[in-house]
């Protein structure tokens, strides 16, 4: 089958200066609509006021209305009388101000002597408490200028204004066309999620891209998903461009595999501007038109698709309603490690954000092009250039924010080996309705050690097995952090061993086994304690890694390892109990390791890092972390060592 080329890859500006120009007097038409159903949409032409506000004198206080020269002689030592009816009336506030009348006192300022008559310690003057015709609008004022987004207190001044219906820009339609043979849609499972075959995947950017379009004051329309086939491709194409959409975003097909259709089909029936775009994730976006209506060739991968959305249409649909893009903020950060990235390419990394020792500490996310969870873990986006071949740790780079910067100050940041159980700190933090967010990265053991030594993280985890004293992370502390004084905290004692498919076929019942050739092993990377206490059990064993078919193979959490079994990339990997029972896999004891968090002693002044403590020690933590299995949390909190 015939495969599609970038013939023509293009950078991310080029991309965007041919997209815009094409499109950049491309405008929303007008629609006239109620008031009060204007909040957020765009005037299409200035606004003036029909009436005044107020549009009569009016009382500005309760009180009695007077003549102000009446009253000019008075005075504390010389109050003055006033009868009700003939010197004064009474007057509430927003009450027409009386013919011949041009005061209003104050209630407060009152001393009622009877039925009639009112006694005042001070002269008035004129118009003193009155709300003046047109104090607020004047009738044919300029209320909002063309192009002004509408908020709640804009439509209140419409009102008083008299204005009851409004000519604003319409909100764009963008027709959102979900391709794949793969795909299912959530409402034809349902709830029975076991209806799902393999090779079957739910089909979810729609509902991220219609949300996307909607916040960007968009309207989605989104059609039924369309298998790859190019009649099928074709006729959802030319049925959107002959619809009242004003925009096609068509999701998926547009890279190079022998079943992506979308290039071809845009080039039959219109024009391709450009087909690959410099960017990772979101290389395979498509920018082209038919029937004089943008369509967007959006990557399949959730991370991918949002990218591009985020570059192209976002940007295009603000532009049609005349609505200012605001420009995320920015902060200085520094990688908690080095990052190398493709030469030629520009990169969007997500990454964590926290502060450490008064420096904004940012963390990698998974590169995965298909990770949405990066999108939803992310507190902001590293831009590494097309001509850099990444950033160092040493570096200062700016990273665009996702959230507001005062969340990133209350951000605790974990580096070090990969558990379970810190997404459950995370949770029961938040549970007690701390706002303390918990940033993690997985990157071994040895990676926390060295995390901790270069002051990039508040706390690392750890399991680092002595081969020669059998004790846990003590030796390894001693010799990476000398100088640095820390404090050890049990967090969990957990059951590693053998993860191996349910009913585990191939009859794996220890690391012997691994040596036969029909077994294919799934290893942890190097640094981590994992792959540390499986070097000491092959060690022990008399056995040599390369006697493993997929030693070298390397995944980074233990529940990637999990998923790979699962999959059958591989029939065992090396993994903890609660990463097996959590996909319903086999599991095979080999040893129950000790997990600590190391903790800088300087940070344990900090309240974020009290609080992780406190929740780690509670009967809520502890429960929940029994219930993942394969592990045992009696000591979870408690302070065991401190060394340097």
């Amino acid at each position: 089958m015939k495969r599609n080329v970038y013939l023509d890859l293009k950078t991310l500006k080029d991309a965007r200066e041919i997209f815009f120009k094409r499109w950049e007097s491309r405008k929303s038409l007008p629609e006239i609509i109620d008031v009060d159903h204007s909040l957020g949409r765009v005037t299409a032409e200035p606004v003036f006021a029909r009436l005044s506000a107020p549009s009569y004198h009016a009382a500005a206080m309760d009180g009695i209305a007077v003549r102000a020269e009446d009253t000019y002689d008075t005075t504390e030592k010389n109050p003055k009388t006033l009868k009700i009816g003939k010197d004064a009336l009474w007057s509430n506030t927003g009450q027409p101000l009386p013919k011949d009348y041009n005061a209003i006192i104050m209630v407060e300022k009152l001393h009622q002597i009877d039925e009639e008559t009112i006694e005042i310690m001070s002269p008035a003057y004129p118009w003193q408490n009155i709300r003046k015709v047109g104090e607020d609008i004047v009738a044919t004022q300029l209320l909002l200028p063309q192009n002004h987004m509408i908020r709640p207190y804009d439509m209140g001044a419409l009102i008083s204004a008299g204005i009851i219906r409004i000519s604003v820009r319409r909100r764009p339609v963008v027709t959102i066309i979900p391709t794949g043979t793969e795909l299912v849609s959530l409402r034809d499972i349902g709830e029975n999620m076991d209806s799902l075959s393999e090779g079957q995947i739910i089909e979810s950017n729609s509902v991220t891209l219609s949300a996307l379009v909607a916040e960007s004051h968009g309207i989605p329309v989104v059609k039924g998903i369309i298998p790859d086939n190019m009649e099928s491709i074709r006729n959802a194409l030319i049925s959107a461009s002959e619809s009242e959409a004003d925009m096609i975003i068509i999701n998926a097909g547009s890279s190079a595999g022998s079943k992506d259709y979308t290039a071809g089909i845009i080039a039959e029936l219109g024009i391709v501007h450009v087909h690959g775009v410099a960017m990772m994730p979101g290389k395979p976006t498509i920018l082209g038109e038919i029937n004089d209506k943008p369509v967007i060739g959006n990557p399949g991968y959730t991370v991918s698709a949002v990218l591009s959305f985020d570059q192209f249409v976002k940007p295009l649909l603000h532009s049609m309603q005349d609505i200012r893009l605001k420009n995320r903020k920015t902060i200085a950060v520094q990688p908690s490690r080095n990052i190398p990235s493709k030469l030629g390419t520009e990169e969007f990394l997500r990454v964590n954000i926290g502060s450490v020792g008064g420096k904004m500490v940012a963390t990698p996310l998974p590169r995965a092009a298909g990770s949405v969870t990066t999108l939803t873990r992310a507190e902001g986006i590293i831009r590494i250039p097309a001509l850099s071949e990444g950033i160092t740790q040493e570096e200062e780079v700016e990273a665009e924010l996702l959230v507001d910067d005062e969340e990133l100050k209350n951000t605790i940041v974990i580096i070090g080996s990969h558990d379970i159980t810190l997404d459950i700190i995370s949770d029961e933090i938040r549970k007690e309705g701390k706002d303390i967010r918990v940033s993690s990265g997985n990157v071994g053991s040895l990676g926390g050690l060295m995390a901790i030594k270069k002051g990039v993280c508040h706390l690392g985890g750890s399991h680092l097995l002595d081969e020669e004293t059998g004790e846990y992370n003590l030796s390894y502390i001693r010799k990476y952090l000398k100088g640095i004084k820390v404090s050890l905290f049990h967090l969990v004692m957990r059951d590693q061993g053998l993860i191996v498919k349910k009913g585990n076929p191939k009859g794996i019942k220890g690391v012997e086994d691994l040596l036969r050739e029909d077994i294919s092993f799934m290893n942890r990377q190097a640094g981590s304690g994992t792959r540390i206490l499986f070097d000491y059990k092959l060690k022990q064993s008399g056995y040599a890694p390369s006697q493993i078919k997929g030693y070298d193979h390397e995944e980074y959490t233990h529940m990637a390892v999990a998923v790979d079994v699962l999959s059958g990339a591989a029939d065992c990997g090396m993994g903890i109990y609660a990463a097996a029972k959590a996909l319903d896999l086999e599991f095979i004891p080999i040893v129950r390791e000790q997990y600590d968090l190391i903790i800088p002693s300087e940070h344990l002044k900090n309240q974020n890092i009290a609080e992780l403590i406190k929740t780690i020690g509670t009967d809520s933590f502890r429960k929940r972390v029994t219930g993942l299995g394969g592990y045992d949390p009696s000591k979870s909190g408690d302070l065991w060592v401190e060394l340097g």
